[in-house]
């Protein structure tokens, strides 16, 4: 009896933690919904460049603040996915969540960097996506299964927006 208390006080204070966590996110999500348009999706058998790389979908943050992720439409959450560069844009076929299209045309640079939200992998690891989701500019992250797979990755997009390697 006598840890019983401050047992069920703990696991009190650690479900009122996570639903602060919960609701604060939910927060986010509502708020940044109304500042950016949801992002563009592929169309069923659009043509394809490059076969599909498997990796995972790190997140997209705000450009140039990779401590600010966008929570709206489902951008802020990471997952296995699969990356494909098609004449449109970069596909990215994301797990539990809905695909992504980044235009073509949207596409302002694209980079490597070692980390961000979340993820921090060694010296340019992760392939970064530089593209305009509205008028804002907004960074995408993509981290290859296999090392061998980034650099031919990054060539087939700086291809797909005329960007010398």
């Amino acid at each position: 009896m006598d840890r019983l208390i401050p047992a069920l006080i703990v696991v009190a204070v650690v479900i009122v933690l996570f639903a602060l966590v919960w609701w604060g996110w939910r927060s986010r999500q509502r708020s940044q919904s109304a500042q950016f348009p949801a992002p563009s999706r592929p169309v069923e058998g659009m043509p394809v460049r490059t076969e599909p790389v498997a990796g995972m979908y790190v997140a997209t943050t705000l450009s140039e603040q990779p401590l600010e992720r966008v929570a709206a439409h489902g951008l802020g959450l990471r997952t296995s996915a699969f990356l494909s560069v098609a004449d449109d844009g970069v596909i990215i076929d994301r797990d539990g969540v809905d695909d992504l299209l980044i235009p073509a045309a949207a596409i302002t640079g694209i980079t490597t960097a070692s980390g961000m939200i979340g993820k921090f992998v060694e010296k340019d690891g992760l392939i970064v996506i530089t593209w305009r989701l509205g008028d804002t500019p907004v960074d995408t992250g993509f981290r290859t299964r296999t090392a061998a797979d980034r650099t031919p990755t990054i060539d087939h997009i700086r291809q797909l927006i005329g960007e010398n390697s």
